[in-house]
C-alpha cells in the first residue's frame, strides 16, 4: 500500500493482526502508526507493510480484550459500543471513520455518545458483546492454527506471543504533559517498565494512548 493511500482512521492488518491507523507522519521512514485492536498497543511502520481492510456487517473482533460482533439491525442502548462506519458529522462533532464511541443517550433520530457526538442511526454499527455463530471472524487476516478459548467476552483467539508487547529499546513520548518527554525503554520486570531518566511506569499505563504515544525502536529494521 502506497503512501498517499493510507489514511488515519482506517483499518488494516499488519503482522496479520487487525489495527487501526491513528497518525501518518509522510517525513518518516516508518511513518504509519497504529493501535492494535486487540489490547490497544501502539505500533509504526511504513505503508508497504499494512494491508487495508474495511469492515462490515456481520464482522467480528476482539476489542480491548473483549469480543464484539458488527449488527446493523439492533438499537443500541446506553453504555453500548457504537463503531461509526458511514461518518458525516455536523460541524459540531468531531467524530471519523471507524472510530468506536460509548453511547449515553438514543432517540429516534440517532445516539448521543460519551463525547457528546450526535450520530444518526445510518452513521454507526452496534458492536455486540460477543462472537455470534454467523459472524466473519476479521481479528486476523490468516485465520489458519489460530486456536480460540471462551470468556465472559464470547470466543477469544490467544496470540501467541502473551501479553507484554513493549521491547528493549522502544522510545515512548509522554502526551498529557506540558514539558516534553521522550525515553528508551531499558528494562523490563514483569508488568513494570523502567524508561530512561528513572522513569517507571505500569506496562498498562504505558499503553494507554492518551498518555503515551509510541516513537519508533532504533533496533528495528
Amino acid at each position: 500500500m502506497k503512501l498517499y493511500q493510507v489514511r488515519k482512521g482506517q483499518l488494516v492488518y499488519y503482522n496479520n493482526e487487525l489495527h487501526k491507523i491513528y497518525g501518518v507522519k509522510p517525513m518518516y521512514k516508518l511513518s504509519v502508526h497504529l493501535i492494535r485492536l486487540r489490547d490497544l498497543t501502539q505500533h509504526i511502520t511504513n505503508a508497504a507493510s499494512v494491508e487495508k481492510y474495511i469492515p462490515r456487517e456481520n464482522d467480528s473482533f476482539i476489542y480491548n480484550h473483549k469480543v464484539y460482533t458488527l449488527r446493523n439491525n439492533q438499537k443500541p442502548v446506553a453504555g453500548d459500543l457504537i463503531f461509526i462506519n458511514n461518518p458525516a458529522p455536523d460541524t459540531l462533532d468531531h467524530y471519523s471513520l471507524n472510530e468506536i464511541e460509548v453511547v449515553e443517550k438514543v432517540d429516534n433520530k440517532g445516539v448521543i455518545t460519551s463525547d457528546l457526538d450526535g450520530i444518526k442511526h445510518s452513521e454507526y454499527l452496534l458492536m455486540v458483546p460477543g462472537r455470534a455463530p454467523d459472524s466473519h471472524p476479521i481479528d486476523y487476516k490468516d485465520m489458519v492454527n489460530m486456536e480460540e478459548n471462551f470468556d465472559d467476552a464470547g470466543s477469544q483467539i490467544i496470540h501467541p506471543y502473551g501479553e507484554i508487547s513493549t521491547q528493549l529499546g522502544d522510545i515512548y513520548k509522554k502526551k498529557d504533559n506540558d514539558v516534553l518527554i521522550e525515553a528508551m525503554v531499558v528494562a523490563i520486570k514483569g508488568q513494570t517498565i523502567y524508561l530512561g531518566g528513572g522513569i517507571e511506569v505500569p506496562h498498562e499505563e504505558l499503553m494507554d494512548t492518551d498518555k503515551w504515544e509510541f516513537q519508533y525502536n532504533p533496533f528495528n529494521n
